[in-house]
């Protein structure tokens, strides 16, 4: 079985940290199984800033394009507030660099924290969905752009090949879920939006078991508070999707449980938490891993069709969250090493 070659982006703050306990985990997974890897580590975000001057070496652009997939831990802090180039223009930057158009972040309550959740928990039963956010067009790329004493531009701008190759991602998606898809939209106001629904629209007759409705975005803002197990895959722009994943995320309890993955036509897709760098807590053992955990394990799904080694981490985590092995912001005591060695001992056992 070919080795597979696999990225390393270990980030700032609680960035190696956690990362060295997912780390830890793909190792206890791999034992005595035919799945090999071999790491290689790269300089990236304000690390990179420090040693070579720049968010994204060309180094690590090239390795990253050598590799597998590539997993990213948390970057930026205020140590780079005044960097000529801050450490998030590097994740811009990357997803240029490899593609990385569509953005898949999940959103599931687990029963055991519906606690935490700020939405009450008859409210988050059930429910299970993704956000797909296109990632490398829109507002955030558009030109033209400036800012002036008295004026600013942004400009929105989609063209049909862009939408329908983040349709496609989330239609495939919801072909092995529940087969229903939201496409969240300001229709009634911008070109962009009207443009959406028309590619969604066509997209629909290639995915005729697929029921798909539509959704303005602040609507769907608040239907995923009040209902939000209405929703199955959800299919967006940029901003909207940069927007409503973190609105999603707290239905959960905690950002430091949530994985995601950018993924593009070609190349490796990239894995990573939804969360920060964290300095507050950076260096005193008690960062939350499991959203890097999760990464992995969603790089072992989605990347490499190793599911069985995905479910046994999906379920060494659950024991872990089970028995109350957590770190403080699920409400428990653990440190990031003791949450860590938990989720090994489940998995050998």
């Amino acid at each position: 079985m070919q080795i597979k070659k696999i990225a390393v982006l270990q980030g700032d703050y609680i960035g190696p940290e956690i990362m060295n306990s997912g780390l830890e985990v793909l190792e206890a997974v791999s034992q005595e199984t035919n799945f090999e890897y071999q790491i290689h580590k790269y300089p990236f975000g304000g690390e990179a800033i420090d040693c070579c001057g720049e968010p994204l070496p060309q180094s690590t652009i090239e390795g990253c394009k050598k590799s597998d997939a590539v997993l990213l831990s948390a970057i930026g802090g205020p140590k780079w507030d005044k960097a000529k180039i801050r450490p998030e223009a590097g994740l811009l930057a990357i997803r240029n660099e490899l593609g990385l158009f569509a953005n898949i972040r999940p959103t599931k309550v687990n029963p055991i924290l519906a606690r935490k959740s700020p939405v009450k928990p008859e409210v988050i039963q059930d429910t299970d969905f993704v956000i797909v956010r296109e990632l490398t067009s829109g507002i955030y790329f558009g030109t033209p752009r400036k800012q002036e004493k008295y004026e600013a531009i942004d400009t929105s701008r989609y063209t049909v090949e862009e939408i329908e190759r983040i349709m496609h991602i989330g239609f495939e998606m919801s072909m092995h879920r529940k087969k229903h898809v939201t496409i969240v939209d300001k229709a009634n106001v911008l070109a962009t939006s009207k443009l959406w629904r028309k590619v969604a629209q066509k997209m629909n007759n290639d995915y005729p078991e697929v029921v798909v409705d539509y959704c303005y975005v602040d609507a769907a803002a608040m239907k995923i508070i009040t209902q939000p197990s209405f929703f199955d895959v959800v299919i967006t722009a940029n901003l909207f999707g940069d927007i409503l994943s973190d609105e999603a995320s707290v239905l959960t309890g905690s950002l430091g449980t949530i994985p995601s993955m950018s993924t593009g036509v070609t190349g490796p897709s990239l894995y990573e938490p939804i969360h920060g760098s964290a300095p507050d807590i950076a260096g005193r053992g008690i960062a939350d891993p499991i959203s890097m955990i999760q990464s992995i394990e969603m790089m072992l799904r989605e990347s490499f069709g190793e599911y069985e080694l995905a479910d046994r981490i999906t379920n060494a985590v659950e024991q872990a969250i089970t028995k109350g092995i957590v770190t403080p912001d699920l409400g428990g005591t653990a440190t990031t090493k003791e949450v860590t060695t938990q989720i090994i001992e489940n998995l050998r056992g």
